[in-house]
């Protein structure tokens, strides 16, 4: 599977090779957006426009994810995400504030932009999590529109997929890309989202960690917020973005912190870990943030102070 296009805006795409997730600012910066892969750039650059427009960090998170949600040419989020083993384009999102309101969809289907359903639920139910056809009827009580998620290119990938895998659930490793984003205003305020189309060719019905508050996303405020990426099982084992805000509320930096959950999870892992992508990314209330993965190739994006740079992540195997 060839790795997406990736077209630099603005001041985006200037690629960084070295990790600075130690080089801490002086003082918390003004704002800072993280956010997972290539495809983070153009995401992070319309959180920041919200920012720069005045509206919150929530909003900010939800204006950003939805940019590869509605990109045909990603292949791991929304539409054009790659479908199940059935065929079905099935979504999962999730977004979060630092005050602890969240809120999420898994197994949606037919709506283009999951992240705002997830929204939806968290501000007009006493829920957070919806599913399934349950999560559809209420997007199209919300005014959602259905849509066709399944491109011509995807169903194309599909069938080529059933026919020289034969339609054993396991897919190859590079084509489950989410799109987390963590930010943090210039009031401190912090809010997450995190949206997907799952691991590709999956069975019917998977649900990884991207739409689980403390597993795929988790925010505080005061203390910061956390993302990941990759194969969602393994985050789901440890409570992955729980696990590293709690580490930064003990006073350990978002370095260590997504360090040490990558460690956990190689540890249950084994040898397996060497042939598998996870990544994580942190950031906490003093403006610091964090990235690292367990195999090589990890990019995030980095917003600061309205500034994006593309970086390569460290990781534990070389």
């Amino acid at each position: 599977m060839k790795r997406r296009k990736f077209i630099a805006t603005g001041t985006a795409g200037l690629l960084a090779t070295a990790l600075k997730a130690e080089r801490f600012p002086e003082a918390r910066p003004e704002s800072l957006i993280l956010s997972t892969w290539r495809f983070g750039v153009p995401a992070n650059e319309a959180a920041m426009a919200a920012l720069r427009e005045g509206k919150s960090v929530l909003d900010a998170v939800e204006a950003g994810v939805r940019v590869p949600e509605a990109d045909p040419s990603v292949s791991s989020v929304g539409y054009g995400g790659y479908p199940d083993r059935d065929g079905r384009v099935t979504l999962d999102a999730c977004i979060m504030d630092g005050d602890g309101r969240c809120g999420s969809v898994t197994f949606l289907q037919h709506i283009m932009h999951p992240v705002s359903v997830a929204r939806k639920v968290m501000e007009q139910t006493p829920h957070v999590m919806l599913s399934g056809e349950g999560a559809y009827r209420f997007a199209i009580e919300q005014g959602f529109e259905p849509v066709n998620l399944l491109t011509a290119e995807a169903e194309v990938a599909w069938k080529k997929w059933v026919q020289d895998n034969h339609y054993q659930p396991l897919p190859p490793e590079d084509i489950h890309d989410t799109i987390g984003m963590i930010a943090m205003d210039r009031n401190g305020k912090i809010a997450g989202a995190c949206t997907t189309s799952g691991i590709a060719f999956k069975m019917h019905g998977r649900v990884g960690d991207s739409p689980i508050i403390g597993a795929g996303l988790f925010a505080t405020n005061g203390v910061g917020a956390a993302t990941a990426t990759g194969v969602g099982e393994e985050v789901i084992r440890i409570a992955g973005s729980a696990i590293v805000v709690e580490l930064m509320r003990h006073g350990k930096s978002p370095q260590y912190a997504v360090e040490e959950a990558i460690r956990r999870i190689a540890g249950h892992v084994g040898d397996k870990g060497k042939t598998m992508q996870l990544g994580m990314l942190a950031l906490d209330a003093k403006g610091r943030y964090g990235a690292f993965s367990l195999a090589p190739g990890f990019q995030y994006a980095c917003t600061l102070n309205g500034i994006t740079t593309l970086f390569n992540s460290k990781s534990l195997y070389p």
